[in-house]
C-alpha cells in the first residue's frame, strides 16, 4: 500500500519541505506542497491526498485552522503534525482539531516514513513524550481549555518569544535565535506579559512551566 499513499507537505520553510520530500519521495507520491494556511487548504482540496504532513505554526494561522478549512471543504484526509515544537499546548490543540498523530522534526527519515504509513492505515502516532501529553489531557491533568484560550491569544512570534524567555534566554539571546532586534524582543515580551496579565519574567516562567509549555 505504501507506494500508493499520496502525501501533501505543508511547511513555511522551503528547505524543510525539500528535505522532507527527499526523505519520503521514494516511498510515497508527493502530490503537493504549501507554505501557508490558505495555500494548504487549496492544495489539499485540489489533490485530496491520503496524508498531510502539517507544520503547526504557519503564516495565516495554525494547523487547526488548516484542518478546519479542509473539513469545511468536505475533503477526507489524514493529518500528521510535523513540528519543531514539542510543547503540550501545541500537541493537544492539533490532536483536538483532528490530527491522527504528532511527531517532531527531530524524527529520523525511516521513522517518518513509518509514521506516514501508520496514520494512513488508521493508527495514531506519537513519540512517548508527546503521547504522555495527550493522555494527561484526557485524564484532566492539563487544563486544556485554559491553555488553549490563554496561549492562542498570543501571536506566533509572541509564543516563540514566550518559550525562549521562559527557558531562561536573555533578550539578546532571544533576538539572535529569532533573528530580530533586542528592541523587538522587548516589545513582544511586554505584549505577552500584558495579554497574560503577568508582572515579570519570573511569573512568566512559572506560568509556562505550570502549563508544560517549556
Amino acid at each position: 500500500m505504501s507506494d500508493t499513499i499520496r502525501v501533501v507537505v505543508v511547511d513555511d520553510h522551503a528547505l524543510v519541505r525539500a528535505g522532507v520530500k527527499a526523505e519520503i519521495v521514494d516511498h510515497f507520491a508527493v502530490v503537493g506542497e504549501a507554505d501557508d494556511v490558505e495555500g494548504a487548504i487549496d492544495v489539499i482540496a485540489g489533490t485530496r491526498p491520503d496524508v498531510v504532513l502539517l507544520d503547526v505554526h504557519i503564516p495565516g494561522g495554525n494547523a487547526p485552522a488548516v484542518i478546519a478549512g479542509v473539513r469545511a471543504a468536505e475533503v477526507e484526509t489524514t493529518f500528521l503534525a510535523l513540528s519543531v515544537s514539542d510543547a503540550a499546548e501545541d500537541v493537544i490543540a492539533v490532536i483536538r482539531a483532528g490530527a491522527r498523530g504528532y511527531v517532531t522534526k527531530a524524527i529520523a527519515g525511516d521513522d517518518l516514513v513509518a509514521a506516514i504509513r501508520r496514520v494512513a492505515s488508521g493508527d495514531a502516532v506519537f513519540s512517548p513524550r508527546l503521547a504522555g501529553f495527550v493522555l494527561d489531557a484526557f485524564a484532566g491533568d492539563i487544563p486544556t481549555a485554559q491553555v488553549d484560550s490563554d496561549f492562542d491569544q498570543l501571536t506566533a512570534r509572541e509564543q516563540e518569544v514566550l518559550r525562549l524567555l521562559a527557558r531562561g534566554y536573555t533578550y539578546k539571546e532571544v533576538g539572535r535565535r529569532l533573528n530580530i532586534s533586542v528592541k523587538t524582543v522587548e516589545s513582544h515580551a511586554s505584549s505577552v506579559l500584558r495579554k497574560l496579565q503577568l508582572s515579570n519574567r519570573h511569573e512568566l516562567s512559572r506560568w509556562a512551566s505550570d502549563r508544560r509549555i517549556v
